[in-house]
């Protein structure tokens, strides 16, 4: 299996033959829960050898709903991500939605993650880009995999050669989405591939005054995908899902990642070339 090139999200090779994961609670909802979920992760991921990044978000632009929770805003978020990168060693990331937050995002951030409803936005793509950290840009649900050549050219036309492309499924319909696996191994020809196993599994509006999403489903697309030849894995996990500010259909249950983990290794090991 053809490897793409290798991006460095601060220690973590993404594309280098050895799985990284990249999760952590959809909301930056307190200091409390990001250490918490970090700290877990990071156990688990040293155990098994896997490449960590821990990701929350400061702000959700794109809830269904006005009244919807968006997160703790631009300041106090950063200030969770750093108490988590200064304190647990760890790299972060977060998603930037506007040219303005990403100045301040690239000071504590170790990734800017474009999100998928703005994979095409030229401005941001290039404000990400000249911040000179890696870019994880999200493929949007209305994009083919082999447009998100262009994206990746936005990026790289600041000489920022750290992409990264996050697959996360495809409309299907109305509060319905499908992935297309044949994805991940058109877009690797473009950089290091990550599968976005839980908003792969989401029901966009799903519920009407929020989204749906069915998480019994996230075993076997995310072993789908490291089949396929994912290079990483993106989950959004959370200690009492229910109970959570955002994305609370789709996540996974913290106590649920250990067997999730390990049942990816071990797909992603078995269909990685070995060395002669």
């Amino acid at each position: 299996m053809t490897r793409p090139p290798v991006c460095s999200v601060g220690p973590v090779p993404f594309g280098g033959g050895r799985l990284a994961l990249i999760a952590g609670p959809c909301l930056a909802e307190s200091a409390d829960l990001c250490l918490a979920v970090a700290e877990r992760l990071a156990e688990l991921c040293a155990e098994l050898g896997v490449g960590y990044v821990f990701k929350a978000s400061f702000d959700k632009a794109n809830r269904t709903r006005l009244a919807s929770p968006r997160g703790p805003g631009l300041a106090d978020g950063l200030k969770m991500l750093a108490d988590v990168r200064e304190k647990l060693s760890l790299p972060v990331l977060s998603d930037v939605h506007d040219v303005a937050q990403v100045a301040p995002a690239a000071e504590v951030l170790d990734c800017l993650q474009v999100p998928a409803f703005l994979c095409r936005q030229t401005d941001l793509l290039l404000a990400a880009g000249a911040a000179g950290k890696p870019v994880n840009i999200k493929k949007g649900q209305f994009v083919a995999p082999w447009d998100m050549a262009g994206a990746v050219e936005k990026v790289r036309s600041t000489g920022n050669e750290q992409v990264l492309l996050t697959e996360r499924g495809t409309c299907f319909g109305y509060n319905r989405l499908v992935t297309d696996f044949r994805g991940i191994q058109q877009m690797r020809s473009l950089g290091p591939v990550v599968f976005d196993a839980t908003h792969s599994v989401q029901e966009p509006g799903g519920l009407g005054s929020a989204s749906g999403g069915c998480p019994q489903y996230v075993p076997a697309l995310a072993g789908a995908a490291m089949a396929a030849g994912a290079d990483a894995l993106f989950v959004e996990t959370h200690p009492d899902p229910p109970a959570a500010m955002s994305d609370a259909a789709s996540m996974v249950r913290l106590d649920e990642m250990a067997p999730l983990l390990r049942r990816c290794l071990a797909v992603f090991e078995a269909v990685r070339e070995r060395p002669a």
